[in-house]
């Protein structure tokens, strides 16, 4: 075996695969002298970190489940001027994270809640936040599920308490049949949630709705009162 040769299979056994496909490049560089080799090396190293990196963000960008990709700078702000487009590229800093506020997106189907909160998720994702996107429907049939098992402490805890920062992004509300039950299953989420984590809600149905949809205005009146407390409340109006 070639010195090249060993190389390259150190660097497999190492898992520098970036590296080893950027090491040719940089040798013939070195041999031609058009940098040295401590700069040669500065440059792979930084390039594998930067791999890292950015497979690191791919890896929590595939675990939060978007159903689809759409970026806060895809949107159309001229389409939809009831946003007020400061106050969204200003949450891009991610400062309602660190403030653990939350985040309520109210409109009718079509205006663009779940691609603002989508586009406010792939930010966190990015900055190294684990992200969850997940609809209402599937969230209560999950915890449904767990409470007759036994084992839905285990599930709430994943919830509420994913990693250290997750946004909980629930779509859908207005769409899913509840019972009163299930009311008391999201109250729990959102109580446990309430000044640790944000949440991002995206809704159809006014909050004034909340009691009628989910068939509890006690538990709705409870659950609003976590959500809203130190939280943006955006409404949009009409249709993009």
């Amino acid at each position: 075996m070639t010195d090249y040769e060993q190389l390259i299979s150190n660097l497999a056994q190492l898992k520098l695969n970036n590296f080893s496909e950027n090491y040719q490049n940089y040798s013939t560089e070195v041999d031609q002298q058009r940098i040295s080799f401590g700069e040669a090396l500065l440059k792979l190293t930084e390039s594998e970190l930067q791999y890292r990196r950015d497979q690191e963000i791919k890896k929590r960008i595939q675990q939060a489940k978007f159903p689809i990709i759409k970026r806060i700078d895809e949107f159309d702000f001229n389409f939809q001027p009831s946003i007020n487009k400061q106050e969204i590229l200003g949450l891009k800093s991610l400062g309602f994270l660190n403030s653990h506020q939350n985040i309520l997106l109210v409109g009718s189907p079509g205006v663009g809640k779940t691609h603002l909160a989508i586009g406010l998720g792939l930010i966190a994702c990015e900055y190294g936040f684990k992200t969850l996107f997940i609809n209402c429907h599937d969230l209560i049939l999950a915890l449904r599920m767990t409470d007759s098992k036994g084992t839905m402490e285990r599930q709430m805890k994943r919830y509420s308490n994913y990693e250290l920062l997750i946004i909980l992004i629930i779509d859908e509300i207005g769409y899913l049949p509840m019972k009163p039950d299930d009311a008391n299953l999201l109250f729990q989420l959102v109580n446990n949630r309430y000044e640790q984590h944000s949440t991002i809600i995206t809704t159809n149905v006014p909050l004034s709705g909340w009691g009628e949809i989910l068939h509890n205005p006690a538990a709705a009146e409870t659950i609003l009162d976590r959500l809203v407390y130190k939280s943006h409340i955006i409404k949009i109006a009409g249709k993009i």
